[in-house]
């Protein structure tokens, strides 16, 4: 059993992505790292085929879920989708800015999160991260994308996510940060407004909740591991993923 103290320690390295929002640094503001203090060329966070990019967002959920969802790409000025679905559920690639605004790996260029949003999140969670993509790719600097995401939450543009909102991050071919240097654990992620993790239990003493509360213009995350990634595969015990954490 993790500590307290090490379970958030790891868990900083997966909300990097969160990517979903990602993506965000779990439970630690960190000055940003010398390596990713400004956004890389943005060819560097694109995928190497649309179609490469449409496997991995599948990968985010079981085949029975992701097979019928809609699935997004980055485009040129944004996500834009690539196959149209029929279940509600929207399957996408994070890129290292849908992290906390605090997390020092916000413009690592190497993070890909793939997700599954399902319908809830989709219509809550999603436009934001949408919005927030489209003004990285136009240029627009990470303060100023706090003051817009400040204002928009102001003007009610953006709205706290709806109960219910939740994401799968079941992918194998995921990578989350540089501390795990790959794709974590699987896992649920479910988003509240800010402020509500203690109805949860999450972050507690031998809770198997992992949280992040950013900033009050942030969502709060809840991250439950699960035993499985999508392809049915046992994950890795663990002890193992600890160990490989520390290196």
């Amino acid at each position: 059993m993790f500590s307290h103290k090490r379970t958030l320690a790891i868990a900083a390295g997966v909300i990097t992505l969160a990517l979903s929002l990602g993506r965000a640094g779990v439970a630690r503001a960190q000055a940003a790292s010398p390596r990713y203090r400004t956004a890389a060329p943005i060819e560097q966070y694109r995928a190497k085929s649309q179609a490469e990019e449409i496997a991995l967002a599948r990968s985010a959920a079981p085949p029975s879920i992701s097979a019928s969802a809609e699935v997004l790409v980055l485009g040129d000025r944004g996500y834009e989708t690539a196959v149209k679905g029929t279940n509600g559920f929207v399957c996408f690639v994070e890129r290292s800015w849908a992290a906390g605004f605090d997390d020092a790996e916000f413009w690592n260029p190497k993070l890909r999160g793939p997700n599954c949003f399902n319908a809830t999140a989709a219509r809550t969670e999603l436009p934001q991260l949408r919005m927030r993509t489209e003004w990285v790719l136009a240029g627009v600097s990470r303060q100023e994308i706090i003051e817009r995401t400040r204002s928009a939450y102001a003007n009610h543009t953006f709205k706290s996510p709806e109960p219910g909102a939740m994401t799968y991050m079941l992918s194998k071919g995921g990578y989350l940060s540089d501390d795990a240097a790959g794709p974590w654990l699987p896992h649920l992620m479910i988003f509240l407004p800010h402020g509500q993790t203690p109805a949860w239990g999450a972050c507690a003493d031998g809770s198997p909740i992992i949280c992040h509360e950013g900033r009050e213009i942030e969502t709060t995350l809840l991250l439950i591991p699960v035993r499985a990634w999508s392809d049915g595969s046992p994950a890795p015990p663990v002890a193992v993923q600890h160990a490989q954490l520390k290196r």
